[in-house]
């Protein structure tokens, strides 16, 4: 299943292959997703980048060794976190054109969240250090 996304300004279109018709979504509280995103990121857990359109608009900035954050150079707007051990895209909700039926599964850097917001949704909660265990193990098996 595919669908597209785009930017704020249009000068970036994509789609996204979606692996099932229910993806999940996380949310992120650590403070490099909140200062990139004024809040946390809440995000489709990982698909594939398809037909891009507006490349030369798209902006890469390495936030650490691990990840890439990709942003629209005309109106600003976050495309994409891109975890580069995993190989994978993750996509801030907020990009797709069409309705989708998410599933709000887990948050993580739970214990980087701060106090003055919380989620009614019951969630799988990781912390950071099993977050970086969770992928470790994923990069090594």
């Amino acid at each position: 299943m595919q669908t597209k996304a785009s930017c704020l300004c249009g000068s970036v279109k994509f789609e996204i292959e979606l692996s099932n018709p229910e993806p999940e979504i996380a949310a992120c509280h650590c403070s490099m997703c909140r200062k990139w995103l004024g809040g946390p990121m809440l995000a489709m857990d990982s698909g594939m980048l398809k037909n891009v359109s507006g490349e030369s608009f798209i902006s890469r900035y390495s936030s650490s060794e691990w990840a890439k954050r990709g942003f629209c150079k005309k109106c600003g707007t976050n495309l994409f976190y891109y975890l580069i051990p995993a190989e994978q895209y993750h996509f801030p909700v907020g990009l797709f054109d069409s309705e989708i039926q998410f599933k709000f599964s887990h948050q993580i850097f739970i214990d980087e969240k701060p106090d003055f917001y919380t989620f009614a949704n019951e969630t799988q909660n990781m912390t950071g250090a099993e977050v970086f265990a969770h992928f470790k193990n994923e990069n090594n098996t």
